[in-house]
Order: C-alpha cells, then structure tokens, then sequence
C-alpha cells in the first residue's frame, strides 16, 4: 500500500469516526469470509458500516480526537462498525451474532463521546428502537387528549339517557 493509499484510509477512518452516533470495536479473527459477508449485510439494514482497519492507521486518525480514549484497544484483528442512525441497530446486530458465533468478539464501544464497556453495549442493544420510543411517547402523549374527549363525550349521553327515562316515566303515568 503506497503513501496516498494510506492516506486516504486514515481520513476515511476520520470521517467515520466524525459522523458516527456510535462505534463498535469487534475482533473477527477466525470468522469465515461468508459469515463476514452475512454480518455486513445485516449491518447495511441498519444503516450501519462494517470495515477491517490497519490498527497503526486507525490509531493515527483518531489522534487529537475525542475517539482517541479507544487507542489502546486497537490490537489484533479490529473491525470498526459505525453507524450515523439509530444507535440500537448495529447493538443488537452485533451483540446476536457475537451470541451466535463465539469468534466475534465485542471490545469497546464510543458513543457521545464516552468509551462504552461490553455491558453497556449489551444493555444498548436491550433497548427498543427509536422508533418504538417514539411510538410509545406518542401514546402516553395522546392518552390524556383521548381520555379528556371520553369525559366530555359522557355528559351528553347521560343528559340524553336521563330525558330518556323522564320520557319512559311520563308514558308510563298517562
């Protein structure tokens, strides 16, 4: 790999780390290319970025950023998935199939720029999506408005069920 190659990996690397919600540091060795290839695919449905990385280039673009906290985890075989979306996503992905397949294994995590240990990617990828949050959000939001609407609609049909029975009560008597 020549000067310029190496280069544009490192600003590559930058960048990702730059737009990226959250990143995951994995050690693949040992996983087969059509597993790798499997993962990456269920990556890309999450909007998220698998890549193997040259752990000396990986280093040299996260110096002098927020991300350089993950230096001393840049050993062996790294990958470095990144995501610009919904930080569960790629969580859940990769914590399935870390679960699935012992040779993936989960190191650290960086997301707002705090280093995340395996525990707390594990209770990431337990949360619900973004969009169910929202979905729920919006329920209890909605509920008091739906709740207010019943009240109100209850004091018509009591007026008209109250002259209902008055009007019962005075056929009866005729």
């Amino acid at each position: 790999m020549n000067r310029a190659d190496k280069a544009a990996q490192i600003e590559d690397i930058k960048a990702s780390f730059a737009k990226a919600q959250l990143t995951i540091l994995a050690d693949y060795k040992g996983l087969p290319v059509s597993q790798l290839t499997d993962l990456r695919t269920k990556l890309n449905e999450t909007e998220s970025k698998f890549k193997v990385v040259k752990n000396r280039l990986a280093k040299i673009a996260i110096k002098d950023t927020t991300a350089e906290i993950l230096t001393d985890h840049f050993t062996g075989t790294t990958a470095i998935t990144t995501t610009e979306g919904d930080p569960t996503g790629p969580a859940k992905v990769l914590a399935e199939f870390a679960k699935k397949n012992d040779k993936l294994v989960i190191r650290v995590g960086f997301f707002a720029d705090k280093e995340l240990d395996l525990d707390a990617i594990k209770n990431l990828a337990s949360l619900p999506s973004k969009e169910v949050l929202i979905g729920r959000l919006m329920g209890s939001m909605q509920a008091p408005a739906t709740n207010l609407v019943s009240v109100l609609s209850q004091i018509p049909r009591q007026l008209v069920t109250v002259l209902q029975a008055v009007k019962d009560q005075k056929e009866q008597s005729v």
